[in-house]
């Protein structure tokens, strides 16, 4: 079964094995009727096994909807709040000096030189300084005002690009309150893409950070003619004197000193309606240049309210940790679903998350630590890598301890696909796992890319907390389908949030059908008041991705192939451009390749790359330098990172190891890579080779790649 090969191997005796395995059923078969009898356990395993989603009708392709919006489709959270601005003037007057936006305070700041001589920043952090609800209404209300003393006017662009930050928010909820469409791009993008957005909105002015000034604004601002004004969100910049004529650089604060004194008895017309766009989000796109999706007032409403009907309990207790890219819709609609339940939402970001991030010095406390979430959101990829680092934790253990944590890990499982729970090894095993996320975290979002199953069931184990996985895309503005808190399987994406219907096209040339049995399966279609106006300056791909049908209803077209289970669950399992037809006339989906080898110890990451012009597949591989360096060693190559990364021979092994692995997975041996190639260099957004996502940006990947590309198809290839 699934669960078997999940389970992690110990070296224990076998007798004593059977002696452990029969204190455990001992103890299970005391502790089950008082467990029965005290835990609400027994409704989750009910809802667990209850039928989710349904068709609207018997039609093969009929949409799917959520068994609580079979009727008609959810759209807005609270009566009469149909656009952002009244969202926010509701929770403002019902949680008024309640917390909502904390940062913490830097205390020190210092430069840790490294043995390679590499200079690290390293900072210590104070406690968590508080914004209530008021305090961040009042502060975006003079911040909206200063704007439009700038000559910023209603239905007109302005961009952010900013880390993910409180005065990122303030910007935003001005923004929406005044009824300026929001550009938001990437921190991470690369020059011509900043360049591009900026140009393609024709914006004036522009919401940044000092750093970002400094690192990337600077070298392009000459390139974008029409920008007048940046507004430095934490204080003046040093330097200023290099930008060009007709550009005025403020701070956030001087700004909104201008809109406390400005007058606006002129202001009422400028409120939004629904369907004015709120953000024009550009997305980091796996293809081509970025694309900027238009989203409504109601595209977003429509989405948090589907997202927030599947986080039970959402309210004042709740405090979220804020660190991924708000340029992302995933966790810009995280937030906002917070900011609408009376949530606290404390800022953070990767390099200063947990005790071990890289710009937290060591001995000093992490932002999880201090702030104690109960919610967060994670990418796979970040999700994957706190796998990692917790097994090879595993690994260098004692004996006796390894195979205590792993005998707890494989009974936790058992216990958890049966839908129980297990309280001891939660307070004794798995406690101190779990507080390397803060301890208190209640339930984890996971969205952006595919979660492996083995990671999904590490975290359900290790953190004790379901983990709700969605999918959705910044063109249905990020709503689609989240599992349900009670929902233990793995591998799926759950049934359609309340607020959207989903329904599958036949593709013929993948040989997807709709009338597929046991599951139907197709391309994914999204429905609903979330499905976003299109792309901005870009008529041809939205009449490619979006169509409307006889009902007036919207619909969006993902190119995800999916297939929907019994229970209504959507599960994800191919994607269009991601199929490739070998020269044989077999199809590889890379993907799927990529997820069978992903998670072994020796992989931090992999693109599989396939020709049709070829009869094998091919790989880039960004190794464990840790477990590619023992694997050096134990094969007796001495040399430096670069040299075994470049060595044939190490090539060689790594792909056994591959092949193993695939093999083990099931997969056909015409989708097994046949050659790799080692990058000794990590894929960060930063190389422009990931999305902010980590997802594969295949076309740079391959260009970058493409003389290794080359060698690998060489003439003299057998």
């Amino acid at each position: 079964s699934k669960a078997a090969e999940m389970k992690l191997k110990h070296d224990i005796n076998p007798i004593l094995l059977q002696f452990i395995n029969f204190v455990i059923l001992v103890y299970s078969f005391v502790t089950y009727i008082p467990w029965y009898i005290l835990s609400g356990s027994r409704q989750a395993i009910a809802k667990a096994k209850q039928v989710k989603a349904r068709p609207v009708n018997n039609k093969p392709g009929g949409a799917y909807r959520s068994v609580n919006s079979l009727h008609c489709l959810a759209s807005v959270l609270y009566p009469g709040c149909d656009t952002l601005d009244k969202v926010f003037k509701h929770a403002k007057t019902k949680y008024k000096d309640k917390k909502l936006l904390g940062t913490r305070e830097i205390l020190k700041e210092e430069d840790e030189i490294q043995p390679s001589g590499k200079v690290f920043k390293k900072v210590i952090l104070g406690k968590y300084t508080w914004l209530s609800y008021e305090d961040v209404y009042i502060k975006a209300v003079n911040f909206g005002n200063g704007l439009a003393v700038l000559g910023q006017q209603p239905k007109t662009n302005i961009a952010i690009f900013c880390e993910t930050r409180a005065e990122w928010m303030i910007a935003a909820q001005a923004c929406f309150m005044c009824n300026y469409q929001l550009v938001t791009l990437y921190a991470t993008l690369g020059g011509p893409a900043i360049v591009h957005g900026l140009n393609e909105t024709e914006v004036t002015t522009i919401i940044t950070s000092k750093e970002l000034m400094q690192t990337k604004l600077k070298e392009i601002v000459s390139q974008v003619p029409l920008l007048r004004h940046i507004i430095t969100v934490d204080g003046k910049p040093t330097t200023w004197s290099e930008f060009p004529k007709g550009v005025i650089v403020h701070t956030m604060a001087s700004v909104q000193a201008m809109g406390a004194k400005a007058d606006t008895g002129n202001r009422q017309q400028a409120r939004p309606v629904p369907s004015d766009i709120a953000v024009i989000m550009y997305t980091s796109g796996s293809t081509g240049v970025p694309k900027g999706v238009m989203i409504s007032h109601c595209n977003i409403i429509a989405g948090i309210t589907g997202m927030a009907e599947r986080i039970p309990n959402l309210g004042e207790k709740d405090i979220y940790i804020g660190y991924l890219p708000l340029a992302h819709v995933l966790e810009l609609s995280a937030e906002l679903v917070c900011l609408s339940h009376g949530c606290r939402i404390g800022y953070s970001s990767p390099q200063t998350l947990a005790d071990q991030s890289s710009k937290i010095k060591k001995g000093s406390k992490g932002d999880v630590t201090t702030l104690k979430p109960t919610l967060m959101a994670a990418v796979p990829e970040i999700m994957d890598r706190i796998y990692k680092n917790v097994m090879n934790k595993v690994n260098e253990m004692t004996s006796f301890q390894r195979n205590l944590f792993i005998l707890a890990y494989n009974y936790k499982m058992e216990q958890i696909s049966k839908g129980y729970t297990t309280p001891l090894c939660d307070s004794l095993i798995f406690r101190k796992v779990r507080m390397l996320l803060g301890g208190k975290i209640r339930i984890l979002l996971c969205g952006g890319a595919p979660l492996s199953a083995a990671t999904q069931r590490f975290m359900n184990i290790c953190f004790c907390c379901p983990v709700g996985q969605g999918y959705g895309l910044t063109e249905s503005a990020g709503a689609g389908t989240i599992t349900e808190v009670w929902d233990y399987t793995t591998g799926r994406v759950g049934a359609p949030l309340v607020c959207c219907e989903i329904k599958l096209l036949n593709w013929e040339e993948g040989g997807y059908y709709n009338t597929d049995k046991p599951y139907p399966r197709g391309e994914i279609l999204i429905g609903g008041q979330n499905v976003t106006v299109g792309y901005y300056k870009n008529e041809l791909r939205t009449k490619k991705d979006f169509s409307v049908d006889e009902n007036g209803q919207r619909w969006l077209h993902t190119g995800d192939i999916g297939e929907f289970h019994q229970d209504g669950c959507l599960k994800i399992i191919d994607r269009k451009k991601d199929l490739v037809k070998l020269q044989a006339g077999e199809y590889v989906s890379l993907g799927k390749v990529e997820a069978a080898l992903k998670n072994l110890p020796l992989v931090d990451n992999i693109c599989v790359y396939a020709s049709s012009f070829h009869s094998y597949v091919i790989g880039f591989v960004v190794p464990n330098q840790k477990e590619l360096a023992e694997l050096a060693r134990k094969k007796g190559f001495k040399g430096t990172w670069e040299e075994i990364c470049n060595s044939p021979e190490m090539e060689r092994e790594v792909l056994k190891v591959l092949a193993e692995a695939a093999m083990a997975a099931n997969l056909e041996k015409f989708e097994i890579p046949v050659k790799i190639r080692l990058s000794p260099d990590p894929w960060t957004p930063e190389t422009g080779l990931v999305t902010d996502a980590f997802k594969l940006k295949r076309k740079e990947l391959t260009a970058y790649y493409q003389t290794d590309i080359d060698r690998m198809y060489g003439k003299n290839v057998k």
